[in-house]
């Protein structure tokens, strides 16, 4: 079992900049791959960026490619993507999730694990 909480979530101008966390509980981290997901107001959940369980491969939707990176520590249970250039079509609740795969994966279906969310808002 794996619990997953994000935070770092909030308002922010166009062309700001956050930097999202989530922090993991379980003492195997290190063993899942992890996953941003977005969902904003009226839309489907889609992929945002995914990390490999070594951090050796990471994966972005074309939409962030540039803007957001993603990045873990696995000796403190965390995975953040830092967002920059943010754009008001970034707005949406931002959810990580933990994946039972190794590798980089896409699909909301792959993950296991879901964080409650967090929301990101931009202001034009």
């Amino acid at each position: 079992q794996v619990q997953l909480v994000e935070s770092g979530g909030g308002l922010v101008q166009a062309g700001g900049s956050l930097r999202l966390s989530c922090a993991a509980s379980g003492r195997t981290f290190s063993s899942y791959s992890m996953g941003w997901f977005r969902q904003a107001p009226g839309k489907e959940r889609e992929f945002v960026a995914a990390i490999s369980t070594v951090a050796g491969s990471t994966g972005y939707a074309d939409s962030v490619k540039g803007r957001f990176t993603i990045s873990r520590n696995n000796v403190k249970s965390t995975v953040y993507l830092q967002v920059n250039s943010l754009k008001p079509e970034d707005t949406a609740v931002y959810y990580c999730a933990a994946s039972l795969y190794t590798w980089v994966v896409r699909s909301t279906s792959s993950y296991t694990y879901w964080g409650q969310g967090t929301q990101v808002t931009v202001s034009s």
